[in-house]
């Protein structure tokens, strides 16, 4: 047998290599994309609830309806809210976060959009999981999430940062917000 490099009887390399990419958005080169996204983002989720809300409040209504129509037996059904709530979230979330303009449609109304931290946009898993964990955090720690965006210049929220995505604004707003404000030297 041959020892020579390149044989077949070398040992083969085994493990992970990866690239590590760089922050895609700047905010000292950038800062139109994380001005006012903050405050716009509450507003957004604000939006997003109210979407989420009204096929819940009609499932709830057809739930009665058949409730009184069986006189009660279709009340059980209302044991099932929970779980069509969540899929009904994750879909949403997954959908219009994977979408081509990567933001829900309360995104959208304040032109906001999310990308993952290296600047590509999302997809369908990362905006379900990035819900899941927006979602655990909130109830674990409802008032930090929020604060951690004062603490660092790309105004990410904790969930942002566990799951590797930055929300800022979309080109359209990030534009018009470098024509109002002038470059600084």
């Amino acid at each position: 047998m041959s020892s020579e490099p390149g044989s077949s009887n070398d040992p083969k390399r085994i493990g992970v290599s990866f690239d590590v990419k760089p922050h895609a958005y700047d905010p000292a080169t950038s800062p139109e994309l994380f001005e006012g996204v903050p405050a716009r983002r509450v507003i957004a989720f604000m939006i997003d609830l109210i979407i989420l809300a009204i096929p819940m409040i009609f499932l709830a209504i057809l739930i009665f309806a058949v409730g009184v129509v069986t006189l009660g037996l279709g009340f059980v059904l209302y044991g099932l809210m929970p779980v069509v709530s969540v899929l009904w979230a994750l879909f949403y979330y997954g959908m219009t976060l994977g979408s081509p303009r990567s933001a829900t449609i309360g995104m959208r109304v304040m032109d906001l959009e999310m990308r993952t931290w290296y600047g590509a946009p999302s997809y369908f898993l990362l905006g379900a999981v990035h819900a899941v964990v927006f979602w655990v955090t909130v109830s674990a720690l409802t008032p930090l999430i929020l604060a951690v965006c004062f603490f660092n210049d790309r105004r990410r929220l904790l969930h942002d940062m566990l799951v590797g995505t930055v929300v800022i604004n979309n080109q359209v707003r990030a534009a018009a917000i470098r024509t109002v404000r002038p470059a600084t030297p």
